[in-house]
């Protein structure tokens, strides 16, 4: 497990106010008398690539916004396998399962370095019941989770390799600029995907040479979506 590097170790350095990515996140629609209610620290927090925000099966501490970078969420296969069942970018909730269990349910992963803000258990119960429009917020993200959950697996799970593999190009294209398409490594959209590393590799130097994506980095991790039509073709 490689260990997280944080400037700050729950000691509420976050300035949720003033936060650049406000208007996506929890604290959205929460007023002056809102903040007044937060008494737990709330820290904003840096991880490298390949730590864990928490483990399948920890105790429930609290939820993560995400503001920068990539998380991958894992569960394990009956046979032991891990398996990624979704990917989580900046305005999205790691971790809001808590809210109905006592532990978290995954393994949360960073896929590139990461920037969050560690939010406790009791801060998010104290301020949903004191709150409408953090409850409000917190069923609209509940909601959404939902639905990206459903649709992670209906797009990444079934179809030729060649489909599943033209989606989750698509799926990745940042929310700034759809024609970029940011992945990770061949191995994790294998485990993702259920497939291979080979088909993956194969299918995306297919896809380059077609001239359907093109590569713009070095590590083949950035593409431009050159066709998006040829992407979900079988």
């Amino acid at each position: 497990m490689i260990p997280m590097k944080t400037e700050s170790a729950w000691r509420g350095t976050a300035d949720c106010k003033a936060c650049g990515i406000r208007d996506l996140v929890l604290f959205a629609d929460l007023n002056a008398h809102d903040f007044g209610l937060i008494h737990a620290p709330i820290d904003d927090l840096e991880f490298s690539a390949g730590a864990y925000l928490f483990t399948e099966g920890g105790a429930a501490k609290g939820v993560f916004t995400l503001r920068h970078g990539m998380v991958k969420l894992v569960r394990s296969t009956i046979d032991g396998r891990p398996r990624i069942v979704r990917v989580l970018r900046a305005g999205d909730v790691v971790g809001l399962e808590i809210l109905a269990g006592a532990q978290y349910d995954c393994d949360a992963v960073t896929l590139t370095p990461v920037s969050v803000c560690r939010i406790p258990l009791d801060v998010i119960q104290k301020l949903s019941l004191s709150s409408p429009r953090l409850h409000s917020q917190l069923m609209k993200k509940w909601q959404h989770a939902l639905k990206d959950a459903d649709d992670w697996l209906a797009d990444m799970n079934f179809g030729t390799a060649r489909r599943r593999v033209g989606n989750l190009v698509l799926k990745m294209c940042s929310a700034e600029n759809s024609e970029i398409s940011m992945l990770f490594s061949r191995e994790d959209m294998g485990a993702m995907l259920d497939l291979k590393l080979e088909t993956v590799s194969r299918e995306i130097s297919r896809l380059v040479r077609g001239g359907v994506i093109k590569q713009l980095d070095k590590q083949g991790r950035i593409y431009r979506v050159i066709h998006s039509d040829q992407l979900k073709a079988d």
